[in-house]
């Protein structure tokens, strides 16, 4: 399993915005799938804010992970965040998420941050176990979640 560049790999954007809006879509009510795509498209991006990697076999996609300058709109204060990470189910349990995890922190870090973000509704201990802390539990559009740090 490669982590890549999704820049690199353009023919992965429609399929990965489908995964993305069927596990996310209920945090952004009223978006549609052709939103997504154009958003996905502007993270085509190397070593840069926004970017994004993907995890890929050959032709296969397995996953992804984003760096972004904000993921929270009620957190504008906090700047870089990791988002946007997802594992197809069949890929899952095979480290492939942490992966992604570390090769966003390594972006991150190459461009000067000291801090990263996320928030997330369900995987806290997989963060916590990556070295991230836990900064506060709260509602975020009517989800409960888990916002984090990393010093990086």
């Amino acid at each position: 399993m490669n982590i890549e560049y999704l820049a690199d790999h353009p023919q992965h954007i429609a399929e990965l915005a489908a995964l993305h809006f069927a596990e996310w879509s209920y945090l952004n009510p009223g978006e549609t799938l052709e939103q997504r795509i154009n958003r996905l498209t502007k993270k085509c991006q190397r070593s840069a804010v926004p970017c994004a990697v993907i995890a890929v076999e050959g032709a296969i996609l397995a996953g992804s992970a984003a760096l972004v300058p904000a993921d929270m709109d009620s957190r504008k204060e906090l700047t870089l965040w990791l988002a946007s990470v997802y594992v197809k189910a069949e890929y899952r349990k095979q480290g492939i998420g942490s992966a992604l995890v570390r090769r966003i922190e390594e972006e991150a870090k190459s461009i000067g941050t000291n801090t990263l973000y996320l928030y997330t509704p369900s995987e806290a201990p997989l963060y916590e176990g990556l070295g991230w802390s836990t900064m506060e539990e709260c509602i975020y559009k009517d989800t409960a979640v888990t916002l984090m740090s990393k010093a990086l």
